[in-house]
């Protein structure tokens, strides 16, 4: 560890550190937790060395990450909350920096750990689907009126689904591995939404719906809940933080979240859209969110839930008919299988948009 105990110096850290151990089950960062001793009492933070591979502009990545949480933090106490308990907190190196690079070109960055609560994996109950939909919506909601546009995109075009789609007619052009012919049905399911792609970033340009902070990874696994209280705390994992639409980020995690099977399951009758645990989700979402969604917003949530799970599985299938150069694959027709339960959850929301679009209104304030 003679390695992490050197780069710990860089940072302003309190007090003398005591132990350092490898951290969580990420697979995109090195991930170590600090302990440090300081007058008598401990106090733990957590140490990340970057993914360069994934996360290439790594200045605009931390950038926005360092906006966010100082903007987040700064309400939070406004409020009278616990800053470092209800957000992420950075500690900046000693000399003032948001990360820090070493002599081998790597990066590092530090937060405060937020201690006594655990990120689960799956929703195990209603109840914990809904506190996740209520902590993102706080997220979004503490967030409306910081100005998006000073942050930079560290994926460029990342849900702009009309650059997917073209994305995906190239792949099918190409065929390069020669799997179209194979994937006839999966090629016409997308081929007969395209006029899905379009839809929110025309609402976008058109300042139909406002540009927002948006997450992009509104999975469960990142929301830390209280070991106690079961509630959540913390939003965590904000590498994807950029300018977007909160329809993302809803339809993200409803895509995740409501499947009754796993992103990779053959069986396509195991595959159903869970629209209790929908309700659960959008009732913790608005909830959470308040005044500060529109009309606009409300109207189309189910919407984005469609597009999300539309996209996510075009994804799949342009990954597929590529040669699986960007998704891991444990089989050659792993990309297929991935695409084709996306595709069994959009067709059964598109059957329940208008019980979809109740309970929105249902909650919406």
């Amino acid at each position: 560890m003679k390695k992490i105990e050197d780069t710990a110096l860089a940072f302003s850290f309190k007090g003398t550190l005591i132990g350092a151990e490898p951290y969580g089950n990420g697979h995109i960062n090195d991930t170590y937790a600090l302990t440090f001793e300081d007058g008598g009492k401990t106090k733990r933070y957590i140490l990340q060395k970057m993914n360069k591979s994934v996360f290439p502009d790594i200045d605009t990545l931390m950038g926005n990450v360092a906006a966010v949480t100082e903007f987040l933090g700064e309400k939070i106490k406004e409020r009278g909350g616990d800053s470092d308990r209800e957000c992420l907190t950075l500690i900046r190196t000693v000399d003032g920096k948001a990360y820090f690079t070493d002599g081998d070109g790597e990066c590092w960055r530090a937060f405060l750990f937020v201690e006594n609560t655990e990120a689960y994996q799956i929703a195990d109950s209603a109840e914990v689907f809904e506190n996740t939909g209520r902590a993102f919506g706080s997220f979004i909601a503490g967030l409306a009126d910081f100005d998006a546009t000073q942050l930079g995109e560290v994926i460029k075009n990342f849900h702009d689904t009309r650059d997917r789609y073209a994305k995906f007619e190239k792949a099918l052009k190409a065929d390069r591995v020669g799997r179209a012919a194979g994937a006839e049905k999966e090629i016409e399911f997308v081929k007969s939404r395209a006029g899905y792609c379009g839809k929110v970033v025309d609402m976008l340009a058109k300042g139909e719906i406002p540009l927002r902070v948006t997450h992009n990874d509104t999975k469960l696994n990142n929301i830390l809940i209280d070991k106690d209280t079961k509630k959540a705390v913390c939003v965590i994992d904000l590498d994807t933080i950029m300018p977007g639409s909160l329809l993302y980020d809803f339809g993200d995690a409803v895509r995740f979240g409501c499947s009754t099977a796993a992103e990779d399951e053959k069986d396509l009758s195991k595959v159903h859209f869970d629209i209790a645990l929908y309700e659960a989700f959008a009732k913790g979402f608005l909830s959470g969110i308040g005044d500060s969604i529109t009309e606009k917003e409300v109207e189309n949530l189910a919407f984005g839930s469609i597009l999300m799970t539309y996209e996510c599985g075009m994804r799949f299938l342009t990954d597929y008919l590529d040669g699986d150069n960007y998704f891991k694959t444990a089989y050659p027709e792993h990309n297929l299988v991935r695409c084709r339960t996306q595709f069994r959850l959009v067709e059964e929301m598109e059957e329940r948009t208008d019980a979809m679009n109740l309970i929105a209104r249902k909650y919406a304030k």
